[in-house]
């Protein structure tokens, strides 16, 4: 009869009668990027596993913005949120807080407000690479990244590299530093600048894989032979990474783990369940492919 009259059961209905909506938020800072699409599909399986249905929404890397889809969230019902990084509106957290509503830090290790994370050190995470290109020789360097304002992971991943820089007597004054927008266009652009700027450098440090794409296809155009010339090393290790040509030296991060215990350990929370660790590391390692080698003679 269900079948035939095409029945569906009314959400809204439901959840005032159960006081539960069964709906989870996630905001993300873009839909267009794969390592994010690649995790919210693992976190909505795991939702999904535990009868829970996911809410997405994005943020342009805009705290405002993040609040106001916090606010469309909570007005939806939403149990729980995930929140990507920490960047967030520190009174949009004091709301969830306020109200109640479990949330989770996700791709980063640090918590405001004494919250929960699920990610690694960005910081950390960053030196695997450094420390590869200085071994193999490398002294003069340069670091294409995101607009570190108001983006916490993008600005640890390049304090962690001038850190280990300097620890190693290399100090990178700001004109070997080029911030651009995740786009490969723009990533050409910003490597034209850091290379017109600082002929010498040798080696490229990415803040990730999107960046090192558009520095690895600009520098085959203005004729660089990756890596007899130049090393780049993105973060990431996005699917198509392995795939170029040269394959892509980068930082894999375990993206689906991290967004599957953020979903697990939200639902936790949701359901009560005491004491819940405040931290779950994620696993990140450095593969070596073929666009890093040997510093050139010069």
């Amino acid at each position: 009869v269900i079948k035939k009259l095409g029945y569906i059961p009314n959400a809204g209905a439901r959840s005032l009668m159960l006081k539960r909506s069964g709906t989870i938020g996630a905001i993300v800072p873009t839909l267009d990027n794969a390592i994010f699409a690649q995790g919210l599909a693992e976190f909505q399986k795991q939702l999904n596993q535990s009868g829970h249905q996911l809410l997405v929404a994005s943020s342009n890397y805009d705290p405002s913005i993040e609040t106001n889809q916090i606010t469309n969230l909570l007005s939806r019902g939403v149990e729980g949120i995930a929140l990507f990084g920490t960047s967030q509106q520190r009174d949009a957290l004091k709301r969830l807080k306020t109200r109640g509503i479990p949330y989770i830090h996700v791709g980063s290790l640090s918590a405001p407000l004494g919250g929960y994370a699920s990610g690694f050190d960005n910081q950390e995470a960053i030196k695997l690479g450094v420390e590869h290109l200085l071994k193999n020789g490398h002294k003069n360097f340069g670091i294409l990244t995101g607009i570190t304002n108001n983006n916490d992971r993008a600005k640890d991943r390049v304090a962690g590299a001038l850190e280990l820089l300097a620890e190693r007597k290399i100090n990178l004054k700001p004109g070997f530093i080029v911030e651009c927008q995740y786009e490969l266009q723009e990533a050409r652009l910003g490597f034209k600048k850091l290379i017109q700027d600082n002929p010498k450098i040798t080696a490229i440090i990415c803040g990730n894989d999107v960046l090192a794409m558009g520095a690895l296809l600009e520098a085959q155009r203005q004729g660089f032979q990756i890596p007899r010339d130049l090393s780049i090393v993105g973060f990431d290790d996005l699917e198509i990474s392995r795939h170029l040509l040269p394959s892509l030296t980068t930082i894999h991060i375990d993206a689906i783990g991290m967004w599957a215990q953020a979903a697990n350990h939200l639902i936790s929370q949701i359901n009560g369940v005491d004491n819940l660790p405040k931290k779950i590391k994620a696993n990140v390692h450095l593969v070596i492919r073929e666009s890093s080698s040997t510093a050139p003679k010069r």
